[in-house]
Formats: structure tokens, C-alpha cells, sequence
């Protein structure tokens, strides 16, 4: 039986829903972290029509202190928790996993890369908590790269 939600103390915001095909990286939405001290990161995938272990995708955080596309770069290891990889075709729509971001950007994405034969989709959703103040909003603004 629960006896506390979380609802009060979380803020969810779109990290990324993407369609890959190939090995053309998809970059998600941009995540503001101003005002919140924690960040997860959890992903699923959809149709998964070509993994294999040749042709599976992986999942890694970019960081920035703007918005600017060209300012992203991969977060370290050390500022961030797990690392995810599909290779498995029978991962449809399924939970791929989570990954934590414990750097000090203000801003956040996620970027998914497949291999050649890569066809998939993927959906992942920002998860922002210890919100500065509460109750914290329900749902963050998306926002464009610059």
C-alpha cells in the first residue's frame, strides 16, 4: 500500500521520441534543470525491426549551459549512472532503462545512435526532482535547439 505519491515532488518534460534508421544520430528535447537538483532519464523502445548485436543502438546524455546545438557535448562518465544499448530484435516496446545525470549543466538531452541497420523507435522521458521549491510543476516546457 503506498502511503506517499511522488506527484507532488516531481516535474516530467519529453526527453525524447525519435525514429532511427541507420547511424544518424537523433538528439531529444532539451531539458532545463534550473530550479531541480536530480535528473533521470528512463526510455522505451517501440517497433524494433533490426537490432541484432551488429545493429543495436545506444543511448548517452549530452550537457550544456545553453541552448545552442553546438555547445552539446557527451557528459562524462563520471557525471552520469548507467549506460543502455539495444541489441536484442525482440525488444518491442519495451523498457530499455534508466540513466541518472549527476553533472552541473543547466541543460540536458539525450541522443540515441544506431549502427547501419538500425531501425527502431525510441521514446524517453526527463524525470526532474528536489524541485528548488515545492510542489514542484507536473510537466516542463520543451525546449528547441538554438
Amino acid at each position: 500500500m503506498a502511503l506517499y505519491d511522488l506527484k507532488s515532488d516531481l516535474t516530467l518534460a519529453v526527453g525524447i521520441n525519435a525514429t532511427l534508421s541507420g547511424t544518424t544520430p537523433a538528439a531529444g528535447n532539451i531539458v532545463d534543470l534550473q530550479g531541480y537538483a536530480a535528473v533521470t532519464f528512463a526510455f522505451f523502445t517501440g517497433a524494433v525491426t533490426d537490432a541484432g548485436t551488429a545493429a543495436g543502438f545506444t543511448i548517452k546524455l549530452q550537457e550544456s549551459d545553453t541552448t545552442a546545438a553546438a555547445d552539446f557535448a557527451d557528459v562524462a562518465a563520471a557525471d552520469h549512472t548507467g549506460d543502455l544499448t539495444v541489441t536484442s530484435d525482440d525488444d518491442d516496446v519495451a523498457p530499455v532503462g534508466m540513466i541518472g545525470y549527476t553533472g552541473q549543466k543547466r541543460y540536458v538531452r539525450a541522443v540515441v545512435t544506431g549502427t547501419s541497420g538500425t531501425n527502431a523507435v525510441i521514446s524517453g522521458a526527463a524525470i526532474l526532482g528536489k524541485a528548488d521549491y515545492g510542489p514542484a510543476d507536473d510537466i516542463a516546457a520543451n525546449i528547441a535547439a538554438t
